[in-house]
Parts: C-alpha cells; sequence; structure tokens
C-alpha cells in the first residue's frame, strides 16, 4: 500500500505545483504525519519533493520537473486521455492514470492539451444509477487480477436459468453492454456471459491457470447467434417520422420512398433481439416484408395492447 501512495503522490504533483499536506492526508486517508513521511521517503529517492511555507505554501516539485513524454505527442496524449475518460464513468480505477497523462504535458501547451482532449466526449455510461453494474465490473476485475473464478446465477437471452463457475479471462463492452468472457466449467468451453443477466455474483476462493483465448474468431467480433436465420428485413417510416429513422440509421442505408418517407433494408438474424428492437420503434416503424416478421410482430403487439386494454 505504501508504495502505491507513494507513486500516486508524485503523480498529483506532476499534476499541480503546490498541494496542502492535509489535502493530500484527505485524499489518501491518512494523517499529516505520515505524509510527510511519505515525503521524505520520496526526497530519500531522489524525487525533488520540496515544501513552502507559509500562506501560499504547500508541497510541490522542484519547478521544471516532469516526466519524460519524447515518445507521444499531445494529439495522442489526449487520445488516451480521451478513451480513459469514457471508461471512468464507469470505474474510479484510470483517473490516477488520467491525471498521470495530464502532468506529461508541459504548464505551457496544457490549455491546448485540454482543449484538444475535450473535442470528443464519449461517455458509455447508461441514463439513470448504475451502482450494481459498477459494482459486478469491480468484483470481476479482482478475480481477473487474483486469477480466481467466480460463480453467478445466469439467465440466458431464451429465459433459460443456470448456475454458472466461470474462469474469467476478459471484461468486454459491446453495444454499450458488458460481457465476460470465460471459460465455463459447467459446459466445458468458452462463454460470453452479459453481465445484467448475472444474480448472486461471488468471487471465490478456487485458483485457475490463465491459458491463452482460444484461436479463430472471438465472439464479440461478430453476432453471437445463428447466422443462418439471418434475413433482409424490409422497415418503413412515413414522412413524420422521418426524422426517428434518420437518428438512429446511416444516411446510405436510407432509400427514400417518394412520399417524403423511407425505406431501410436490415440484416439480421431473426430472433427475440431483433422483435425487441423493431418493436422499440413503435408505430413509427412499419415492416414491409418478409410476411412471417409480419406476423410475429402482430402477435406480440396484439399481446401487449391484451395488457393495457382499459376493460382488463
Amino acid at each position: 500500500m505504501k508504495i502505491d501512495r507513494l507513486l500516486s503522490i508524485v503523480i498529483v504533483l506532476l499534476g499541480r505545483r503546490l498541494v496542502q499536506a492535509k489535502e493530500l492526508a484527505d485524499i489518501f486517508e491518512v494523517s499529516v504525519r505520515t505524509i510527510y513521511r511519505d515525503i521524505e521517503t520520496l526526497s530519500q529517492a531522489g524525487i525533488p519533493v520540496v515544501t513552502y511555507q507559509g500562506g501560499g505554501g504547500g508541497i510541490g516539485l522542484i519547478e521544471g520537473y516532469r516526466l519524460d513524454r519524447n515518445v507521444l505527442t499531445d494529439g495522442e496524449l489526449a487520445q488516451i486521455f480521451s478513451a480513459l475518460r469514457s471508461l471512468s464513468s464507469y470505474t474510479s480505477d484510470h483517473e490516477r492514470l488520467m491525471e498521470k497523462i495530464s502532468s506529461v504535458v508541459p504548464p505551457s501547451r496544457s490549455q491546448q492539451f485540454r482543449s484538444i482532449a475535450s473535442r470528443q466526449i464519449v461517455d458509455l455510461s447508461p441514463w439513470g444509477h448504475h451502482g450494481a453494474l459498477q459494482q459486478k465490473l469491480a468484483l470481476i476485475k479482482e478475480a481477473l487480477e487474483e486469477s480466481v473464478t467466480v460463480s453467478f446465477a445466469y439467465v440466458s437471452a431464451e429465459g433459460t436459468a443456470t448456475v454458472r463457475s466461470v474462469e474469467p479471462y476478459t471484461l468486454v463492452m459491446k453495444g454499450q453492454s458488458w460481457y465476460l468472457y470465460g471459460y465455463c466449467r459447467l459446459r466445458g468451453e468458452f462463454r460470453l456471459f452479459k453481465l445484467p443477466r448475472m444474480k448472486d455474483l461471488v468471487k471465490e476462493t478456487t485458483a485457475y491457470t490463465r491459458l491463452d483465448l482460444p484461436s479463430g474468431e472471438l465472439p464479440w467480433n461478430d453476432y453471437p447467434g445463428d447466422q443462418a436465420t439471418v434475413s433482409v428485413v424490409i422497415v418503413h417510416f412515413s414522412a413524420g417520422d422521418k426524422h426517428i429513422a434518420e437518428e438512429r440509421f446511416d444516411c446510405s442505408e436510407l432509400q427514400a420512398d417518394g412520399c417524403g418517407g423511407y425505406t431501410v433494408a436490415l440484416r439480421y438474424p431473426v430472433d427475440e433481439w431483433l422483435y425487441g428492437f423493431l418493436l422499440s420503434f413503435g408505430p413509427a416503424a412499419e415492416v414491409l416484408e418478409p410476411a412471417h416478421v409480419r406476423r410475429r410482430l402482430w402477435e406480440m403487439a396484439a399481446a401487449v395492447a391484451c395488457k393495457y386494454s382499459p376493460s382488463t
């Protein structure tokens, strides 16, 4: 813990000219006396830490002391910073690294760096509260670092409930959803698990030896469904709902219908996800073909209408 704290103190000092000892003590949840002992340790290690007395004083580094930044340009550093910021909306693990990257940029170019880094902001977190997801991510990351298995109750997309014991290998974000890729001991093979479908997630004490990922196509590089079921689905948006199509699809995918609306051809496996996706447009979209997709949507919409009928 002390080594981690010492490194973190250096990172903070690299990014700021002066910091009060009390503030450092609050950040790292230690006493002021401990902070001063850490500063002495850093000085003995050759880090040029100095203490300035007085009302405007504090702890800082000798002017001009900066990490070597010759490997990356300001633009490249800004891209890394932006990528880390997008992930920090889920976890705070990247915040210290972000502060370290900022400290590499000399003060004379810090304003330009902030301008570049703020040109594109990607926030991958969903609207609203996502504390349960953060807890799952934190627990799985601990299991990955310790190379121990995790267990959880899992409900598949078809509604089948099972209990799994998994050797975690990789956390994957795909389509704004988090997945765990690991070796499932129940199925005896590598599987992809969607975090929101996990319940009663527990980090076990059983250790495992991490192997190389299996060769071949990884599941997050392609749609996980049965490609044999892929169909072309023609969807129509009327003139009054064309803005919804323009918001969801690229302009190159939209074909004008001559009446102010659009048609779009979708290539997806015909499964429950596709039906849910089509129904998410409500009355704004109409599937023109194939007929069996229209029929299934009618059945699902009728069932929904029945649930909300005023007579029930």
